[in-house]
């Protein structure tokens, strides 16, 4: 925010710098008009001193002299007499200080105000700007720690079981991650994802691999969405598992279509298939 304060502070010196003075101490007349004046008067004075000089020489009459003098006077009052014209540029070039003045005040309000709507305010607090904290291990345990207390004060909430249960399965505590599953399995029962992820977070707690419960819950979400990848992948497994080698081709070979040609899974599950055709010839 000091950065920002002294840019806007320097911005507004220099703006007024180009703006203020013309406006406090005003603006030079046009010389223009002036020197054409002063041309005039001088040819004006040659002009009577020439009536004068043939008055005198006798070439000009009295009253012809009279008569051009008059003219001469009648012109030279119209030339330095001010006219709305000259009035008018006199306003323009006279100093405006009053003008100076408010606008000077404007300024920084008038910054202000444009940031506020073309601008992120939000930029000038620090809290919003500051870079965001590392996510360290102690963190996240202190994170699902506070969750876990949360949940023992919240048995019923069953999203929060979920949110649970998947942080211990991320963070490697299969057995903690299956007790709280075991919590939501009303929400778990309805969705091929969550079944999926329950039966391999069991056999990962069990180390017993995928049959008893995890098969169950993959036959359940395979009733739900046949073509579910995450379960088929698992029942080709369990049957693998289970010797039942024509299940499990006929599982990962549904799954084929599914993954992208030449990618490891895929590669994985050709040789797999071709293993387990080996078993069943």
């Amino acid at each position: 925010m000091t950065q920002f304060a002294i840019f806007s502070t320097l911005l507004i010196v220099v703006v007024a710098a180009f703006i203020l003075p013309p406006l406090w101490t005003a603006r030079r007349a046009p010389r223009a008009k002036a020197d054409r004046k002063a041309a005039n008067l001088a040819i004006f004075r040659d002009q009577l001193a020439e009536l004068e000089r043939e008055k005198a020489d006798g070439t000009l009459a009295d009253a012809d002299f009279d008569q051009a003098r008059s003219e001469l006077q009648r012109r030279l009052l119209e030339e330095v007499e001010p006219t709305a014209g000259d009035a008018a540029d006199a306003a323009a070039h006279a100093p405006s200080r009053k003008l100076a003045i408010v606008i000077l005040c404007l300024l920084p309000v008038a910054g202000l105000l444009g940031y506020g709507v073309l601008g992120n305010p939000k930029a000038l607090d620090p809290a919003q700007t500051a870079a965001p904290q590392a996510m360290t291990a102690d963190k996240i345990n202190e994170m699902v720690a506070a969750l876990a207390e949360k949940m023992k004060a919240n048995p019923d909430d069953l999203q929060g079981w979920l949110m649970l249960a998947r942080s211990y399965k991320t963070m490697g505590r299969y057995g903690e991650a299956v007790d709280a599953y075991s919590k939501a399995e009303k929400l778990i029962d309805a969705d091929p994802n969550l079944l999926a992820s329950y039966a391999e977070t069991i056999a990962m707690a069990n180390g017993k691999g995928l049959q008893g419960k995890p098969v169950e819950l993959v036959n359940k979400a395979l009733k739900l969405d046949p073509q579910h990848g995450h379960s088929l992948f698992l029942a080709g497994a369990a049957a693998m598992e289970a010797g039942d080698a024509k299940k499990g081709i006929a599982y990962w070979e549904a799954l084929l279509p599914q993954v992208e040609p030449g990618s490891e899974i895929d590669q994985m599950l050709r040789q797999g298939i071709e293993k387990m055709k080996k078993k069943a010839g």
